[in-house]
């Protein structure tokens, strides 16, 4: 944050001695500056919710496939008894 204000002091110095020019071309840059934060952080944002999605989706197929193995482990179980059952 210190560095920040320091930073942000030194420009202010140096653009009081500076050309009108020179005042309104940087500040057209601080202007792109911003406007490319802002979108790099709406990308950011974005990605973020993407990936949240499929994650969210990958976890429900897990639990899905984990559902349908438990229930095939169930069955086979429930035929591996009746088999033993039989042979007494």
């Amino acid at each position: 944050m210190r560095l920040l204000l320091v930073a942000a002091a030194c420009a202010a110095l140096a653009m009081a001695g500076c050309s009108k020019h020179t005042e309104n071309e940087a500040a057209a840059t601080a202007d792109h500056a911003a406007n490319t934060a802002a979108s790099a952080a709406s990308d950011t944002v974005q990605n973020t919710e993407t990936a949240a999605a499929k994650t969210a989706n990958a976890a429900d197929a897990a639990a899905d496939a984990t559902t349908n193995a438990a229930g095939t482990v169930a069955r086979k179980a429930d035929a591996a008894a009746d088999a033993a059952a039989k042979t007494h």
